[in-house]
């Protein structure tokens, strides 16, 4: 199972669903677009060093940290660090593939938290806990680890018609292109 697949199936689909009154088969698909969205962008920040320092930040305020504790106001702050000025256009590609638009757009701030916390607890797997240590190239490891494993065909990539790796692509490529603070 890749590392995307590990965080979708994480997630309670079910307690969303019922949160957003959306369908949950409408929401894991939503999901499954914005995670690599997510991830994507989140690597863009990293490979600047200000934006590193910046995430490793955020991932130290998020170790340990339940996700459905956070507040969704949080979560809004976290994607607007992620994507900048494209949070708009962000939406507009996901869409694209086929999910609704109002429905990413409400359920990306839910995921931000959830993803810190997933690559805050992966660093402390792999002994560089993010409130111990400003090791960038931890950081940089892991995202790679999960961004190849998401492009290169891993488990479910394309699951449910969507293209991880197209997500991905397309939004370090054209959208974001790195450096977001």
């Amino acid at each position: 199972m890749s590392d995307l697949e590990q965080i979708l199936a994480s997630l309670p689909i079910d307690q969303i669903s019922e949160d957003l009154g959306e369908d949950p088969a409408a929401v894991e698909a939503a999901a499954r677009a914005a995670l690599p969205a997510l991830l994507g962008g989140l690597d863009a920040n990293a490979q600047d060093p200000a934006g590193a320092r910046s995430l490793l930040g955020a991932l130290g305020q998020h170790e340990g940290g339940a996700p459905s504790a956070l507040d969704p106001a949080e979560g809004e702050k976290i994607a607007a660090h992620i994507f900048g000025d494209q949070q708009e256009q962000v939406v507009n590609r996901l869409a694209s593939t086929g999910v609704s638009s109002g429905l990413v757009k409400k359920l990306i701030p839910i995921l931000a938290p959830i993803v810190l916390s997933w690559l805050a607890s992966r660093m402390s797997a792999k002994g560089a806990p993010p409130s111990k240590t400003q090791d960038q190239s931890v950081l940089g490891s892991v995202l790679e680890q999960v961004l190849k494993g998401a492009i290169g065909g891993g488990s479910g990539s394309s699951k449910g018609g969507l293209d991880a790796g197209s997500i991905i692509g397309d939004l370090l490529g054209g959208l974001l292109g790195g450096g977001r603070r």
